[in-house]
C-alpha cells in the first residue's frame, strides 16, 4: 500500500505539471507517450514483438496522432494518414504472410486504432474550449479513476455480492454503486469549487448539474466495462499487470483501462452539450 501511495503521489505531481504546461509542446508529448506506451504494453502482452516492423509501425503511428490533433491538422489529412498506415501494414502482411497470420495483423490494427484514437481525445477535449478545455481533460480522468477508487473503499467496507467473479473476484455490486455515488459527490464539489475560483477571476458561468450527474453515472458504468475488459485480457494471458512502469500500480494500461473508453464518450458529451453555460 505504501508503494502504491508513493507512486500515486508522484503520478499526480507529474500530472499537475503537465496540466500547468498544457499550452506548451509538453502536453502532446505526454499524451503521445501515454498512447504509444499503452500500445506497447498491449501488443507485448499479445506477443506481437515477434513482428518487429509492424510492431514499430504501430508505435510510430500511435505516437504521431496526438501531435496531429495538437496542431489541428485537417481531419481529411488525418484520414489519409490512417488509410496509408493500414495500407502499408497490409502490404507488409502480403510480403510476410508466411510468418504473420491475418488474425495477428487484425489485433495490431485494432489495438493501435482503439488506443491512438481514444487517447488523442485528450487533445481534442482541450481544443473544445479555450477557457474550460483543460478542465474537461481533468474531468475525464476523474470520471475514469474516481469510480474505481470509490468502489475499492466502499466494496472493502460493505461489499457482499460479487459483481463479476469469473473475471474480477474482488469487485462487488456494493462497491460499484458506492463508486458511482462517490464520483457524483466529488464531481459536484469539484464543479462548485471550480465555479467559485473562476468567478474570482472574472469568468462567470453556471453549471449544468443534471447533465454533469448523468454523464458521471454513465462514466461509472463505462469505467467498469473498461476495467473488466483489461482484467479479462490479463486473466486470459495469466498476467497480474500489463507492466511495471508504475510500482504498485502496474503499467499504463492498468491505470488507463477505463480512460480509453471514457474519453470518446465525454468528448461527444462536451462537444454537443454545454456543461458550463455562460451566466
Amino acid at each position: 500500500m505504501k508503494q502504491r501511495i508513493i507512486t500515486a503521489i508522484v503520478g499526480i505531481s507529474i500530472g499537475l505539471v503537465i496540466v500547468f504546461l498544457s499550452d506548451t509542446i509538453i502536453f502532446p508529448i505526454a499524451v503521445a507517450f501515454i498512447s504509444a506506451y499503452s500500445v506497447y504494453e498491449l501488443l507485448n502482452v499479445c506477443r506481437m514483438r515477434k513482428y518487429p516492423v509492424h510492431f514499430a509501425g504501430c508505435l510510430v503511428f500511435t505516437a504521431a496522432m496526438p501531435f496531429l490533433a495538437y496542431f489541428r491538422v485537417d481531419y481529411g489529412i488525418r484520414y489519409v494518414i490512417v488509410f496509408i498506415t493500414v495500407f502499408v501494414m497490409f502490404a507488409g502482411y502480403v510480403g510476410d504472410h508466411k510468418k504473420l497470420p491475418f488474425e495477428k495483423l487484425c489485433v495490431m490494427i485494432a489495438v493501435t486504432a482503439l488506443i491512438s484514437l481514444s487517447v488523442t481525445c485528450i487533445i481534442s477535449l482541450k481544443n473544445i474550449d479555450d477557457v474550460h478545455g483543460i478542465i474537461y481533460v481533468v474531468m475525464a480522468l476523474m470520471a475514469a479513476w474516481l469510480p474505481d477508487g470509490g468502489a475499492y473503499f466502499v466494496g472493502t467496507a460493505l461489499g457482499k455480492h460479487k459483481l463479476c467473479p469469473d473475471i474480477s473476484p474482488k469487485k462487488t455490486v456494493e462497491g460499484a454503486i458506492g463508486g458511482a455515488v462517490v464520483s457524483v459527490i466529488v464531481f459536484v464539489i469539484f464543479a462548485v469549487c471550480y465555479q467559485s475560483i473562476m468567478a474570482a477571476r472574472g469568468v462567470m458561468f453556471t453549471v449544468n448539474y443534471p447533465l454533469l450527474i448523468i454523464a458521471v453515472l454513465v462514466c461509472a458504468v463505462i469505467a467498469i466495462v473498461g476495467d473488466l475488459s483489461a482484467s479479462l485480457i490479463k486473466r486470459e494471458n495469466e498476467l497480474k499487470n500489463f507492466g511495471n512502469l508504475m510500482p504498485g500500480h502496474g503499467g499504463i494500461v492498468d491505470r488507463f483501462d477505463s480512460v480509453y473508453f471514457i474519453l470518446p464518450f465525454l468528448l461527444i458529451i462536451f462537444s454537443v452539450f454545454d456543461v458550463f453555460p455562460a451566466a
